[in-house]
């Protein structure tokens, strides 16, 4: 049965508030997992460990790269993280912008949203926020931030269409986005499409590598590149659990692929503020 786009984002929110609640209790996500459907042992997750500004208990283990590698932060920048979770990457991006900077995240999870908020507070961080709202409807003004950064969440965003143009909408002309995420290759059945536990899992959502290239550049991105590209391998044995009974599970992923990628792209500094003027998100501020 077809889930709508409300019930995506409810299974979503409560998959991921639970493990805000208990991250030990998951054993999902897309860190060593059986969610993601990869084989035992893989996990697309990397590890932070010695990056300027990780904090290591806003780690959660739910990415599937690390983003500001090709972010080019700089001191005194703006940075925006879209599913910004316990707040790993906004507190790596706050370590490459400085006190001088700003970072801001943004996530649908109020549980999330806790944790992240706290994490900020016991170090004393100011110039870092997170804000509740969606990718789709973003809480930012129009063209105000340098950055953006997101790790292995577009995918679990129904209309990620909705989502880039949002993207393009926030940035200031001449801004750049880099996004570590999951791609999708082959024939993906109904089955695997409809998957909730997938989905939450991060596999199920995912796009192919050309349908994200193009869904960016209509936004009206350019120079938009994968600059890493890594093939996973799914196991048939753990997705089988989370398909209807007797589907066929070898069957279903003969021909498909999993790719966690990391796609790069900028809006172009000739396009006029007044094209993206408006602040779509429920709490929209500077």
């Amino acid at each position: 049965m077809n889930q709508t786009a409300e019930d995506l984002k409810k299974n979503v929110s409560e998959f991921y508030g639970t493990i805000a609640r208990d991250p030990a209790a998951s054993g999902c996500g897309c860190g060593p997992s059986a969610c993601c459907g990869v084989s035992p042992g893989e996990s697309m997750s990397e590890s932070y460990a010695g990056k300027e500004g990780y904090v290591a208990e806003a780690d959660l283990g739910l990415g599937c790269g690390i983003p500001d590698e090709f972010a080019d932060l700089q001191p005194g920048q703006t940075v925006l993280d879209l599913g910004s979770g316990a707040g790993n990457d906004a507190f790596v991006a706050r370590g490459a912008v400085g006190e001088s900077g700003r970072v801001i995240g943004v996530d649908m999870t109020s549980d999330m949203l806790a944790r992240a908020r706290a994490n900020a507070a016991a170090r004393g961080y100011d110039n870092v926020e997170f804000r509740l709202g969606e990718i789709e409807h973003l809480p930012v003004t129009s063209a105000t931030v340098d950055r953006i950064l997101s790790n292995c969440v577009l995918n679990l965003v129904p209309d990620k269409d909705a989502a880039h143009r949002e993207m393009f909408r926030v940035l200031k002309p001449g801004g750049r986005f880099s996004i570590s995420d999951i791609a999708m290759e082959g024939a993906v059945s109904p089955e695997i499409r409809n998957a909730a536990s997938l989905y939450v899992g991060c596999i199920s959502g995912a796009v192919t590598r050309d349908a994200m290239t193009q869904s960016l550049e209509a936004a009206g991105f350019v120079d938009v590149h994968m600059p890493k590209v890594v093939t996973y391998p799914l196991d048939a044995g753990m997705i089988k659990s989370f398909l209807p009974a007797g589907a066929d599970a070898e069957a279903l992923l003969k021909d498909v692929r999993v790719y966690k990628v990391t796609v790069t792209g900028t809006k172009p500094a000739g396009t006029p503020k007044s094209q993206a003027s408006a602040c779509c998100g429920s709490s929209c501020c500077n």
